[in-house]
């Protein structure tokens, strides 16, 4: 799957907000190697190093596109491309930084405890992920994919994004291996401009890819017309034309 990095920092702000929270609720501790998987272009990356100012904190994507970024952003930093899943470094790290990746990822029973073992005696593992697949944004998506003449290319979009636990879930499959996890959902609500064509320019730069990268031009340009409609009808504008986006995401600290 690829990735834009240009259309994914249209709304870095936004983007960086939940990644803000969810490094405030790391605890306090003498951070000597942190790493951000799953960097991205670096955006938090360069929170973390704001947090741990006395770490050596690192980063890695499996996109080469968003390494090349966060290593102009942060020339500084060792950034590293790699498939998390296939990730085989021990550590140990005092944090490991998984903001807006996971869910990209099958198997969490497996691959959490796994990223805890890397962790140092009382590190943390800090997650976040877009807990969205059934917002009418995603569902959408799925609709659309399933009505035109893609359907054959786009048999496998939507099994490219894991479907998530719940927390408890998630609790009980790290408790066994942490001295403490805490859980919880928050869900932002984004006032994007443009209505619903702001929508659609968010997703391009994340939960559209999977269903955008198998189309050739003329096919792309179409469905983003279809989705574009159906946007229209979930999303009605509010009065100075803006959409409000709600956006749920899962956060989890699992400190070893």
């Amino acid at each position: 799957m690829s990735w834009s990095v240009k259309q994914y920092v249209a709304f870095e702000d936004e983007r960086t907000r939940p990644a803000r929270d969810l490094l405030a609720a790391i605890p306090a501790m003498d951070v000597r190697l942190a790493i951000d998987i799953g960097c991205g272009p670096g955006n938090s990356t360069e929170l973390l190093i704001e947090r741990f100012a006395n770490a050596t904190v690192r980063g890695l994507d499996s996109s080469t596109d968003m390494i090349d970024a966060a290593r102009q952003r942060l020339p500084q930093v060792q950034f590293d491309t790699a498939d998390i899943d296939t990730w085989n470094e021990n550590g140990p790290f005092d944090v490991i930084f998984a903001n807006a990746v996971l869910q990209w990822l099958p198997d969490h029973a497996k691959l959490l405890p796994a990223l805890v073992s890397k962790l140092a005696p009382g590190g943390s593992l800090a997650i976040q992920m877009p807990d969205n697949l059934n917002e009418p944004s995603h569902r959408l998506m799925r609709e659309v994919a399933a009505d035109g003449p893609w359907v054959g290319k786009l048999a496998g979009a939507a099994g490219q994004r894991a479907e998530m636990a719940d927390a408890s879930d998630y609790y009980s499959m790290l408790r066994a291996h942490c001295s403490r996890v805490d859980v919880w959902r928050t869900t932002y609500y984004h006032p994007l401009a443009g209505g619903a064509s702001g929508v659609v320019e968010w997703f391009k730069g994340s939960g559209l890819r999977p269903f955008l990268d198998p189309l050739d031009e003329a096919e792309r340009a179409q469905y983003l017309k279809q989705y574009l409609a159906a946007i229209e009808r979930a999303y009605p504008p509010l009065a100075d034309g803006s959409v409000l986006l709600p956006f749920p995401r899962l956060f989890i600290v699992a400190t070893r």
